[in-house]
């Protein structure tokens, strides 16, 4: 008895062991946790419940814990703190097994505190986390980290001004190109850029050189305290060498400053436009070479290719345009006036609206009818007799094209009442199935029913056919000619005071709502009980 209550404890224990053995370790470690092999090693991760805790993680990998409490890089980030380690890193996979593992394509690099922008962002992530980047000992000795890099430019880029400009390279240059130093303030310098030097590429001033072997651009040392230090003297020191009596920043050619070179002093005045010329323009030899500038045309070709010639000789410019520009012509109306009246919306039109053709504007042969400028858009809908010889003046003006005076008498419809006041387009124009605008003028019925929809859905129609005049007028639409003493059903006694719709109700057929006025049966039965 005392032998079966010593062995049935031993049989459990032993089972228990067997049961657990495979427990101990459920695969192998990685390369980087191989050192924690082993039985007696499985605390230095795991609780006693067999649960990895953060605080045990952190406790190995300081470098870690720190960055955490000083709230920098990915696992301060909202995204990681706060998890447990091992939601993202767990072990016992293998030796050759990963436990950092990201989605490069999905990995938000802003959580990590640098933001990955302009040339950053199309990077591959092993351009720039790679151990000789990495200055932080405890890092760079890691056989494989993203960790331990310095957010300064030094820290993986070579200094290309070797020292002679700030280590803050942010200060001149963007993440979108190297080359183009767009934050570097000039203006902070000894010589300010003004006018065209602000567009002037740093390479053009700052040349490159070599320095210890390597190439890069000269800031310091350039002289500028004249303009020909930089700038070729095209007039050959003919002028002296202040150049700014003549020229600015601004532009070679104009300075706006008025301190450019007088031209008055010469024979010819510059006036208008011919200020704002560049001398290149005029002096295309040399600045000082005398050419003959008596009329417009020696500089000028003749843009109206002798349209106004006389006896073979064309009038210069002048006595149409001004020097202040070739548009503004002081041609007048008055002189206009003798040869076509200008009057109405002619009066407003631009010179280019009626004189021109493909090349340009023309003067010659030009016609003095509607049609000539104008397409008469009622060719074919309107008779010869009511419009001779395509003379559009027979209704419209030049006033107003929608002002239209036609005598409606001339017709065999005569306009009365409402009809007198309704516009032209009320008869005469419609759409076509197409929706497009169509117009008919000869042909139109004149039934009313051509125009007008008959509200009494055919009621009244004789032979097909209902006379709206009988009952109704052309100055509003109310029943002035009915007299309901000459209908079927005469009006006496108390049928005098009764309101007309007490008899005449809406009803509806085929053809919509409507008013009965008609009645088969006008017995007393038909409406009295």
């Amino acid at each position: 008895m005392r032998v079966k209550n010593i062995l049935f404890p031993l049989g459990l224990l032993f089972l228990f062991l067997l049961k657990t053995s495979a427990q101990i370790s459920p695969g192998d470690l990685s390369k980087s946790h191989s050192s924690l092999d082993g039985v007696s090693n499985c605390t230095k991760c795991h609780s006693l419940n067999n649960k990895v805790t953060r605080d045990k993680c952190l406790d190995c990998h300081k470098e870690i814990k720190a960055l955490i409490v000083a709230k920098k890089g990915y696992h301060a980030s909202s995204e990681v703190l706060g998890k447990e380690c091992s939601s993202c890193h767990n072990d016992h996979h293998g030796r050759e097994f990963k436990m950092v593992r990201l989605n490069k394509k999905l990995f938000n690099h802003k959580l990590t505190g640098f933001t990955l922008t302009g040339k950053h962002a199309k990077l591959e992530c092993n351009s720039c986390h790679k151990a000789e980047f990495i200055k932080d000992p405890d890092f760079k000795k890691k056989a494989s980290t993203y960790m331990g890099l310095n957010q300064n430019c030094l820290s993986c880029h070579d200094d290309y001004h070797q020292g002679k400009l700030s280590s803050k390279c942010a200060s001149c240059h963007n993440f979108d190109s190297f080359k183009n130093a767009t934050g570097f303030d000039h203006s902070k310098t000894r010589f300010p850029l003004l006018g065209k030097h602000k567009n002037v590429d740093c390479l053009k001033c700052h040349k490159t050189e070599t320095v210890n072997g390597k190439v890069e651009q000269n800031f310091k040392g350039l002289k500028f305290g004249n303009c020909n230090e930089c700038h070729q003297d095209v007039h050959e020191n003919k002028l002296g060498k202040n150049c700014k009596q003549c020229h600015s920043e601004e532009s070679f050619y104009f300075n706006k400053n008025m301190k450019a070179f007088n031209h008055d002093k010469t024979n010819f005045k510059l006036v208008g436009k011919h200020k704002q010329v560049d001398c290149n323009s005029c002096h295309k030899k040399k600045l000082t070479t005398a050419f003959k500038h008596n009329r417009c045309t020696d500089c000028h070709t003749d843009y109206h290719k002798g349209d106004f010639k006389v006896n073979g000789k064309s009038p210069d410019c002048d006595e149409c345009h001004t020097l202040d520009g070739f548009a503004l012509s002081t041609y007048s109306l008055e002189k206009h006036n003798k040869k076509f009246v200008l009057d109405g919306a002619h009066e407003a039109t631009l010179c280019q609206a009626c004189h021109k053709k493909p090349s340009g504007l023309t003067f010659k042969n030009m016609g003095k009818n509607c049609i000539d400028c104008h397409k008469n858009i009622h060719k074919g809908y309107i008779e010869e007799k009511f419009m001779p010889n395509n003379d559009c003046s027979a209704c419209h003006n030049t006033k107003n094209w929608t002002s239209v005076k036609f005598d409606h008498n001339r017709t065999n419809y005569k306009l009365e009442g409402k009809h007198a006041e309704a516009t032209c387009d009320k008869c005469h124009y419609g759409k076509n199935e197409k929706g497009q605008r169509t117009q008919q003028f000869a042909g139109i019925s004149q039934e009313c029913s051509s125009c007008h929809k008959d509200s009494h859905v055919g009621q009244f129609a004789v032979n097909g056919k209902t006379d709206c005049a009988k009952c109704h007028g052309f100055d509003n639409w109310e029943s002035t000619k009915f007299d309901h003493m000459n209908s079927r059903f005469a009006l006496d006694g108390a049928h005098q005071t009764v309101a007309c719709d007490e008899c005449h109700k809406p009803e509806m057929n085929t053809l919509g709502k409507y008013v009965k006025y008609k009645f088969n049966d006008i017995s007393c039965a038909s409406c009295h009980k």
